[in-house]
């Protein structure tokens, strides 16, 4: 019977039979050093010439980078072990030499690796950032579920776009245009005034020409929206939603995060209530610094780490202007020109990882913001319907998947955060 290189501490002192790829190897003339992976871990198998069968040690010989196999041994605690733990070897068993593999164990420029994305996957770090990626996917539904949320999944294809622009990716459906979702938001909001609190998660796709390292053209979100919740609830939802995730992953995902050379201590602080500034402020702290930025200006890259530094852990950029933002979003009460909504920008430089907002419930302001943002009402009507029928204060917001996973792993781009990115310029593999 067969287990798995992350089950082994569980037979200590037993024979196991385990099957997995060779990482790589080493000898010392009687002894070989077999790095082995399985997916759920890596493990070094000792081969001593003098204490098996000669086939057996043949074979071992016999083995290339990535050749796959059976490998049978008995297990043992070792604390110099990454894993905790070796297998002194007893048997091999091939399945498959491997021809030269491509990815050496040397350095490998970016593109190179990014063409042999299938096999890079296969390394160490990749792996770990991929364990990483499932831990906080897990950890985002364990919230939602122990909390009265229902997972609703809205369309790929839809007529509309969601925030009125116009980088999408446009399509034939038969006779008519469509579009790959830039958003499942809309559809979230007509799912929140039959469920109460719902939450879809799936993949978004935005035709920008941008070769920045927090962009990708098709990424996932995850989008929850919520009836009866005000702006002051909707953060609070948030900080407890995140603060949930990272400590889910210092908590689970710990091997991985030491592969990944990842500073701990900065995500420690990541719990409770987060920071606040508003806009105003924001945009007076960036000119205090020498920022030409003016009122009425979105936050680029740049200016987002320069309010981040100043605090040590994910902070609320609330209340932005009217005028730079989507049309949904519900004026502040006593001030139209700024809406109630926030983007949380996360240390470290990694910029915008979620944007929220309260939603207009009136269906006469949202008929008049169609027409400021000139949105066909046609197109539009069933989106108004909710206003018409029923209509309750709302709110909502929408993580990036994979900008929230480079922040946690601290990785440099967001390329490596997703099993194949798409990238402009890029649609292989």
């Amino acid at each position: 019977m067969l287990t798995t290189i992350a089950q082994v501490g569980q037979h200590v002192g037993q024979e196991v039979r385990i099957g997995c790829w060779l990482y790589n190897k080493r000898s010392s003339g009687k002894i070989q050093f077999l790095q082995l992976r399985d997916g759920s871990g890596f493990i070094q198998g000792v081969v001593v010439k003098a204490e098996v069968a000669e086939d057996v040690w043949e074979n071992a010989s016999k083995l290339t980078q990535e050749s796959s196999l059976y490998i049978t041994g008995v297990v043992r605690a070792d604390d110099r072990a990454p894993s905790g733990y070796e297998l002194t070897v007893t048997g091999v068993e091939i399945i498959q030499i491997a021809q030269e593999y491509p990815i050496s164990l040397k350095e490998h420029g970016v593109d190179f690796l990014m063409d042999h994305r299938h096999l890079w996957l296969r390394s160490p770090r990749q792996r770990a950032v991929m364990a990483v990626r499932s831990e906080v996917i897990r950890a985002m539904y364990e919230f939602f579920q122990e909390n009265g949320f229902f997972k609703v999944d809205p369309p790929i294809l839809t007529p509309t776009s969601a925030e009125g622009t116009t980088n999408l990716f446009h399509t034939k459906y038969f006779d008519e245009d469509a579009y790959l979702s830039q958003s499942g938001q809309l559809y979230m909001e007509a799912a929140a005034m039959a469920l109460g609190r719902v939450y879809s998660f799936g993949p978004t796709f935005r035709a920008e020409k941008s070769k920045t390292r927090r962009h990708l053209i098709e990424f996932w979100m995850i989008e929850p929206e919520m009836a009866f919740v005000d702006h002051e609830e909707n953060l609070r939802i948030q900080e407890a939603f995140v603060s949930h995730v990272v400590q889910s992953v210092l908590k689970n995902c710990q091997r991985e995060l030491k592969t990944l050379e990842r500073d701990t201590s900065k995500l420690e602080n990541v719990i409770g209530t987060f920071p606040r500034i508003t806009y105003d402020d924001a945009i007076k702290l960036l000119q205090d610094k020498g920022s030409e930025i003016k009122w009425g200006d979105d936050f680029g890259a740049p200016d987002e780490t320069m309010i981040a530094e100043h605090y040590d852990k994910p902070v609320f950029i609330t209340h932005y202007p009217t005028e730079i933002k989507a049309f949904y979003m519900k004026p502040h009460p006593e001030r139209p020109e700024v809406v109630l909504c926030a983007d949380m920008i996360a240390p470290e430089g990694y910029g915008e990882i979620i944007g929220g907002s309260q939603r207009i419930d009136d269906p006469e302001l949202l008929e008049k913001r169609f027409a400021e943002h000139k949105l066909s009402e046609e197109a539009y009507r069933w989106y108004l319907d909710l206003r018409k029928y029923g209509t309750v204060p709302h709110s909502g917001f929408g993580l990036g998947l994979e900008r929230t996973i480079a922040w946690i792993c601290g990785l440099d781009h967001v390329r490596e955060t997703i099993p194949f990115p798409r990238m402009l310029n890029r649609l292989y593999p």
